[in-house]
């Protein structure tokens, strides 16, 4: 996730003139630097076992247990941990070496998937086990997300951040189109086993580039000494920001009922439409494909800030309302394609606008705020999806998903005319003094 290096610094705080060159320009802009090629192409590699396995383990669990409610409880233990801890992880992430926190989680997430794989393939997998698997890895997750996504900025710097997170978002959706086509292949094939175990395989690249990068060009971030009240500190900071918290909020609201697919969309395969794994999977890789196609023109000429996220919410929305009504699976096919497009496209602005507005020393906190409002908002999303699938079915579900994207593009709508309405010289004071 990187450039080469930030340039260095003059005495007086001013780039020294050698090292003022532009940035590379581009969708692969941030490719140049050595250090993210490595790290992304490792995590390409481990991601695609990622998908591999959700898919995998939610078949799964519908499988063994016939209810999506019970299929969104799992999915909420995921994320329970990142709900809880997430903040405080976000305090470790600035005290520590992120890269070393990462080779260590990372590791243990592939054992995890290990374990998962010898239980199905040996014929003992019971839900409880799937059930407190799912609950270790979100301990994971809650610690290594913010340290990752703070990580990235360290590689790539200010110049490239928006296009590093940007291509960061296509592979992730890389993945997705390629790993729960796969999934559906072995599922019929072979059983959910094999797919759990080359995912805990698929962990040794993304360590491997972690362990060989170049730490001499990774920006020098020193961590923050242990001190009491370092979470307050972090909440007070980015509650007197309106450009961290606005997008926090809209995050919130879509995280928790709209980016619950993991739920709705085994849902939708098997009661909609009538299908088996392979419907999932082409749903699922579909949704991929358009997040890998939006996601380019993101990173080539996408911007910042809450217009932007506003136009992106919107157009999330439409897609998923669009998905939801679709008479036929191949038509729903075609409509997750712009899901995904979309989908990459909100993620990767908010994501980026909370990165370049957030002091060096509080990125570890306001990120893991993000992946709060992301994947920690699944302990609520994902049972009320569940919920919703189970009791009327999975086109409600979605519906209700697209309905949170409309409010939260209402809500910046609502604050960025306000805001464009201020007078410029008061929006200047207030930025300057974020507690007033």
């Amino acid at each position: 996730m990187t450039e080469d290096r930030m340039p260095e610094m003059c005495e007086s705080g001013t780039r020294a003139p050698e090292e003022a060159a532009s940035p590379p320009t581009g969708a692969f802009a941030s490719l140049s630097n050595p250090n993210y090629r490595l790290y992304f192409f490792g995590q390409a590699l481990s991601l695609v076992g990622t998908w591999m396995q959700a898919t995998a383990q939610a078949w799964l669990v519908l499988t063994l247990s016939g209810s999506a409610s019970v299929l969104g409880l799992i999915v909420a233990l995921q994320a329970v941990p990142v709900l809880l801890l997430g903040p405080y992880a976000g305090v470790i992430a600035d005290r520590v070496d992120r890269r070393r926190l990462m080779i260590i989680l990372q590791s243990v997430m592939g054992v995890l998937a290990a374990v998962l794989a010898v239980l199905t393939v040996g014929g003992w997998v019971q839900i409880w086990q799937v059930a407190g698997l799912a609950l270790l890895l979100g301990l994971n997750n809650a610690f290594e997300n913010p340290a990752r996504q703070a990580f990235i900025h360290q590689i790539v710097g200010e110049s490239l951040i928006r296009n590093a997170v940007t291509l960061n978002s296509v592979m992730v959706n890389a993945a997705r189109a390629i790993g729960p086509g796969v999934a559906g292949v072995l599922l019929a094939a072979v059983g959910a086993g094999w797919c759990f175990a080359i995912n805990a395989a698929s962990f040794v690249a993304v360590v491997v580039s972690l362990i060989v990068m170049n730490t001499a060009s990774i920006e020098h971030e020193e961590p923050i000494a242990r001190a009491r009240g370092q979470l307050r500190e972090g909440l007070r900071y980015v509650a007197g920001l309106p450009t961290l918290w606005i997008p926090l909020v809209m995050m919130a609201l879509v995280g928790t009922l709209a980016y619950e697919f993991q739920v709705s969309l085994p849902a939708a395969a098997r009661d909609v439409f009538d299908g088996g794994p392979q419907a999932l999977g082409f749903m699922t890789s579909a949704m991929g494909v358009g997040a890998v196609v939006g996601g380019l023109l993101v990173a080539a000429r996408g911007t910042t800030g809450l217009r932007p996220l506003t136009i992106a919410a919107a157009g999330f929305g439409v897609t998923i309302a669009i998905t939801a009504i679709a008479p036929s699976l191949p038509v729903a096919i075609i409509a997750l394609f712009f899901v995904g497009w979309l989908s990459v496209s909100f993620m990767s602005t908010g994501n980026a606008t909370l990165q370049l507005n957030s002091d060096p020393r509080m990125r570890g906190r306001v990120m893991s705020l993000w992946s709060v409002a992301f994947m920690g908002s699944t302990p609520i999303g994902g049972p009320i999806i569940g919920a919703i699938c189970e009791a009327t079915n999975a086109r409600v579900g979605l519906g209700v998903g697209a309905a949170a994207c409309f409010l939260a593009a209402a809500l910046g709508v609502l604050v960025w005319r306000r805001r464009s309405t201020t007078p410029p010289r008061m929006r200047e004071t207030t930025a300057d003094n974020p507690t007033a």
